[in-house]
């Protein structure tokens, strides 16, 4: 079972992190619909206490479809390349689909608490598309950015205050980043 990790400040990026190391042997981390629907609970797209959106095989290949059509617009944004128009009506397509609506109920104390609708694996794969179309088309877009550690291709929100993150978390591949720097600039020290 796939391990999802949630560090890249909005859903529609830790959705296209479900592949890993994208150019050094991709990792596929959706390999059935049940790591579909689960990736929507962990997220935490759906309510703890609601039943989990049925999927099949088809929801799958669609969610992968997105996926892949997210991961190319944010690339070449990214890159300041010419926009595909393939992937650009994937996104948009998705986007204009209806999402979960959500509900007020009666909590406790007899105030009113939002809850996440009823949803679907189609509702909530239009809500990820409409994130990304959010942050593509937003003031943040020139910051989403791409690990520097190799083999790690994770894209990230650099909400830094200088703007210049490198890493898509410190915990794990800035960490292995400076101890591999660390342990450079000893063995050079060692050499001399």
């Amino acid at each position: 079972m796939s391990t999802f990790r949630f560090h890249s400040g909005r859903h529609c990026l830790d959705f296209i992190a479900t592949v890993g190391r994208r150019r050094s042997g991709p990792v596929e981390r959706l390999e059935t619909p049940a790591d579909l629907v689960r990736w929507f609970a962990e997220a935490g797209l759906t309510a703890p206490d609601s039943s989990a959106p049925e999927a099949g095989e088809s929801e799958l290949r669609q969610a992968r479809v997105l996926r892949e059509a997210m991961y190319e617009l944010f690339t070449v944004c990214r890159l300041e390349r010419e926009i595909p128009p393939g992937p650009l009506a994937v996104v948009n397509d998705w986007a204009a689909r209806p999402a979960p609506a959500d509900r007020l109920e009666i909590g406790p104390a007899s105030r009113l608490r939002r809850v996440p609708g009823e949803a679907s694996a189609q509702t909530l794969l239009a809500a990820i598309a409409r994130d990304a179309v959010d942050l593509l088309g937003g003031p943040l877009a020139g910051r989403v950015r791409e690990c520097d550690l190799h083999p790690c291709t994770r894209l990230f929100l650099d909400t830094s205050r200088s703007g210049h993150r490198r890493w898509c978390s410190m915990d794990g591949c800035g960490a292995r980043a400076k101890m591999a720097a660390y342990r450079a600039r000893r063995a050079a020290r060692e050499e001399s």
